[in-house]
């Protein structure tokens, strides 16, 4: 740990951490995909295709992102981002946060919110801490994006799936456990399993993997309570200590 410190790359992209006090707003979510808060990144370098803009939600509960590069932004980019990207994968949501921008709060895509009742929830300059999931997504992106680049802006579009899958399968500091053990109930094969034998690797056994799977899934309900009640603590000792 004190090598990783040391490392240049480190100590130049490590948040600061030097904000000023605010007041603490702790938002929850009841359970998976039922909250999702929105943001636009960008305008970055233009890489290929043109795509210079990334719009990203971020669960308020797993903690998963999902993200996608686009050339411009409107509000039909919105409403297809909010489609495919969030319903036609997770299920309706209940609630979607961003800020009061056009392109989120257009008729266009206040209407369709309104067809498939998603609440909208529109920050404000006096309540910036009501969208704080989707800024520390915002932080996550840019900080993985720049310690992968760093010269090479251009190329931002093509690391993003690797930043992406990085923070996917790396615990949460407030949960415990990883976006993706959250979602699907059980942890994705990482890198170090296929270069160096993982207990879960070395030992498969096909005739028995479905019942393990099963257990998994029965487990899942379990680590979402735990997870939810992991955050509730680390937002309960956050309060205080801002007090």
């Amino acid at each position: 740990m004190d090598y990783v410190r040391r490392c240049n790359k480190y100590q130049r992209f490590l948040e600061a951490g030097n904000a000023p006090p605010e007041q603490l707003h702790s938002i929850t979510s009841p359970w998976p995909f039922y909250k999702w808060g929105v943001d636009i990144l960008g305008p970055f370098p233009p890489a290929l295709g043109q795509v210079k803009y990334l719009i990203l939600v971020i669960d308020y509960f797993t903690k998963w992102i999902e993200a996608k590069v686009v050339a411009t932004i409107s509000a039909e980019r919105i409403k297809h981002f909010y489609w495919k990207n969030i319903i036609c994968h997770f299920g309706l949501p209940t609630e979607i946060v961003s800020n009061n921008g056009m392109k989120f709060a257009s008729r266009s895509t206040r209407d369709f919110c309104t067809q498939w009742k998603i609440k909208q929830h529109f920050t404000s300059i006096e309540d910036p801490q009501t969208n704080r999931q989707a800024e520390a997504a915002n932080r996550v992106i840019l900080s993985g994006l720049h310690r992968r680049l760093e010269e090479a802006k251009g190329r931002w579009a093509e690391e993003l799936p690797q930043v992406l899958w990085s923070y996917h399968t790396t615990s949460h500091s407030s949960t415990n456990e990883t976006p993706f053990q959250l979602t699907f109930g059980t942890e994705a094969v990482i890198q170090v399993e296929i270069g160096e034998s993982s207990p879960r690797t070395t030992l498969f056994c096909l005739t028995e993997n479905e019942g393990e799977i099963r257990v998994n899934l029965d487990l899942l309900q379990e680590a979402c309570e735990v997870a939810q009640l992991k955050e509730y603590t680390a937002k309960a000792q956050a309060a205080r200590r801002q007090q």
